[in-house]
């Protein structure tokens, strides 16, 4: 397999349901070794597309490439590159751990000897070894994906296609799930992740595509996202509230902007161009003999980039054309 052919490629994707356009026209290319992170609320089209690209659903326009073969041309060849781990476990309710996997195993062609070695593998691996013996029905929502995600790893895939993978966990569960995704892309996995949180997108993502309404409206690495839409912002906190104002027409006269002033608060923020321009700000306040307790330079987050480019939320819900069923299960 070329290294330098992208692990994902889509071009001009559509998928229509009636007169809904729930992907219009996306475009994305995601490099081998990396987490791509595809950001938007629920009903943003993200699942959809997902589907799409791993087969279990038709291209209605443009094309998606797996590590360059067609989706549409190549289907089986495709499946046997990919593992797809959806928004609900794929898993047997009936069935314990270990046998869940040896199930995913045996249909997928392995022999017995080598289902029970990479069930026990894998078991260890998600740290569900002392859970092996267990029904699936007695497990937390956050070992149920785990087991699902160890049994979409069965054959090995390059690509893994995560769907909200984190949705419903408590935090240590999705801190620890974080932890499962960066393990994969350091043993050489590249990863398609979903999501609706933007904390997520922030700590895992290489580079984040923001989807709203089927449409791609954004794409770059979050520190990039971060800067085409805003500045950086000083907040100073000061001994003596009453010198605030002073303050602030030193620092507006030296940044041609004007701040924001909190005398309650002691405090007072202030927009930077450039994230040095703090220095000249604090250098020239000593000078002044004006004293300062605090200060913070902090970039917008991805939050406020959300907003701008879309004029909500992530969170947002109107819109439940991404609206998943349980059909959505693990490519093998």
């Amino acid at each position: 397999m070329n290294e330098t052919t992208p692990a994902v490629r889509a071009e001009g994707l559509v998928k229509s349901f009636g007169t809904q356009r729930a992907v219009d026209h996306v475009d994305l290319e995601v490099r081998q070794g990396q987490v791509f992170g595809v950001l938007g609320p629920n009903g943003a089209g993200k699942t959809t597309m997902l589907k799409m690209l791993a087969t279990l659903l038709p291209i209605d326009g443009g094309r998606g490439e797996i590590f360059g073969h067609d989706v549409r041309r190549e289907p089986h060849l495709v499946r046997q590159l990919l593992g797809v781990t959806g928004q609900y476990a794929s898993v047997d309710e009936n069935l314990t751990a270990t046998e869940n996997l040896l199930l995913f195993a045996r249909l997928q062609g392995i022999s017995k000897p080598k289902a029970r070695s990479t069930a026990a593998s894998l078991l260890e691996q998600f740290a569900l070894t002392e859970a092996a013996s267990k029904p699936i029905s007695a497990f937390s929502g956050g070992m149920r994906r785990r087991l699902d995600l160890a049994a979409s790893l069965i054959t090995r895939p390059p690509l893994i296609f995560l769907d909200e993978p984190t949705t419903g966990l408590d935090p240590r569960t999705r801190g620890q799930m974080w932890d499962t995704i960066r393990d994969l892309v350091a043993n050489g996995c590249t990863v398609l992740l979903t999501t609706q949180y933007l904390d997520e997108a922030d700590q895992l993502a290489d580079r984040i595509a923001v989807i709203d309404h089927g449409v791609k409206v954004a794409e770059g690495t979050s520190d990039e996202l971060k800067a085409s839409v805003g500045t950086s912002t000083l907040t100073l906190g000061l001994v003596d509230p009453h010198q605030i104002p002073a303050a602030g027409e030193i620092a507006a006269r030296l940044l041609g902007e004007q701040a924001s002033l909190s005398p309650e608060s002691r405090r007072l923020s202030l927009p930077l161009q450039r994230s040095e321009q703090a220095v000249e700000v604090l250098v020239t306040l000593r000078e002044r003999g004006i004293a300062i307790d605090s200060f913070n330079v902090q970039k917008p987050s991805l939050d406020e980039v959300f907003m701008v480019l879309t004029g909500h939320g992530a969170a947002s819900d109107d819109d439940h054309t991404d609206t998943t069923s349980p059909e959505l299960e693990a490519v093998r």
